[in-house]
């Protein structure tokens, strides 16, 4: 991947299934099913595993176009497949993962965009003529990754995969800033770190065996991969993670949880905050960790703050990062402006899309 792509790779996946996301509709599955676009494990693949539709592939592949009599398909013909997001948000970049399809791939994919209110059928959704294009129709390779950078401050809660015209896609991944309806977030205190409520990891010191946003997933890890984990240090120094709130917020409880980290969880952890104006406030000073343990220990310290900083000592992994609390005044009417302007930027759209038909 180039420099740009790799950046926009640590903002969370909106469409993987662990966040939410679900494959509503798609115009054709006859060889692999949609649903393994957005699993959240890598591709993998077993030579000769023939089931009764050929060889099995842990991807979504459509049968091969034809034309009456038999003729190639032409350039406009294509499948598509639709991703609900997890999470509503702001995409950044998007990776079309080839991942083991070498001579049944898509030559050429592009990646549409929708915001749609409540829930209607995935058919409906499918007929909206209003998607926006967000990765116009480009060439891909097979058996790879293959990332595109997205330009847009859209908020989306759908997405539409085209493949041109037929073939396997192994995944696709929409890595974006988490945009959540902010009347979900009204009712009281809740976790102001979790990705499903606009937080995210914006840095980290190393991740190496897995991804640090997957401390900030719903839900109980399942198995230690689930978290993430660091590679061993040999020096004097300690790995860290850094989190980006849903906002401005004065934090009440935090939850460090070590499940199913045995022999490889941190000793020790220490908190810290960050204030709008980037100086720092400890909230939880240099405590000691137990493995395969959930942690919850009170904040004491009633400083609004933007960010916090968990560093652990002197390495080793974790499951979930839990930070409870309550916006600022000032944090709720930030994200209100913010979804009137996403509402206004529609509704300009809407017309000037009007005014050219």
């Amino acid at each position: 991947m180039s420099g740009e792509a790799t950046e926009f790779t640590l903002l969370p996946d909106l469409a993987v299934r662990t966040l939410g996301g679900a494959v509503i509709w798609a115009d054709d599955e006859s060889f692999a099913e949609k649903e393994n676009l957005i699993r959240p494990e890598a591709a993998t693949f077993a030579a000769a595993t023939f089931g009764h539709k050929g060889q099995v592939y842990d991807g979504w592949e459509t049968r091969r176009r034809r034309r009456p009599g038999g003729a190639a398909p032409a350039s406009e013909d294509n499948d598509a497949a639709i991703v609900r997001l997890g999470v509503p948000g702001v995409i950044r970049g998007v990776i079309v993962d080839t991942a083991w399809f070498k001579g049944n791939y898509p030559p050429e994919v592009s990646v549409e965009a929708i915001a749609v209110e409540g829930y209607p059928p995935a058919e409906q959704i499918a007929a909206h003529d209003d998607w926006t294009v967000v990765v116009p129709r480009s060439k891909v390779a097979g058996d790879s990754e293959n990332p595109f950078v997205v330009e847009s401050e859209r908020r989306f809660t759908h997405v539409r995969l085209r493949m041109y015209p037929d073939g396997g896609v192994a995944r696709l991944r929409v890595h974006g800033e988490a945009k959540p309806d902010l009347r979900w977030l009204d009712s009281g205190p809740f976790d102001l770190a979790a990705l499903e409520n606009g937080g995210r990891v914006v840095d980290c010191s190393n991740r190496f065996y897995s991804h640090p946003q997957n401390l900030l997933m719903p839900g109980r890890a399942r198995v230690m991969g689930d978290g993430w984990e660091t590679a061993r240090r040999r020096d004097r120094g300690n790995d860290w993670v850094r989190v980006r709130l849903t906002g401005e917020g004065v934090l009440r409880q935090v939850e460090i949880d070590t499940s199913y980290f045995l022999f490889n969880s941190p000793g020790a952890a220490r908190l810290t905050g960050i204030r709008s104006d980037g100086s720092e406030v400890e909230l939880l000073s240099h405590t000691d960790l137990l493995p395969d343990t959930r942690h919850r220990f009170a904040i004491e310290v009633a400083e609004p703050v933007t960010e916090v900083r968990l560093d652990v000592y002197p390495d080793g992994g974790f499951a979930r990062l839990r930070l409870y609390g309550t916006l600022t005044d000032a944090a709720r009417e930030r994200l209100r402006a913010e979804q009137v302007l996403d509402g206004f930027l529609d509704t300009a759209l809407d017309e000037l899309r009007d005014g050219q038909e």
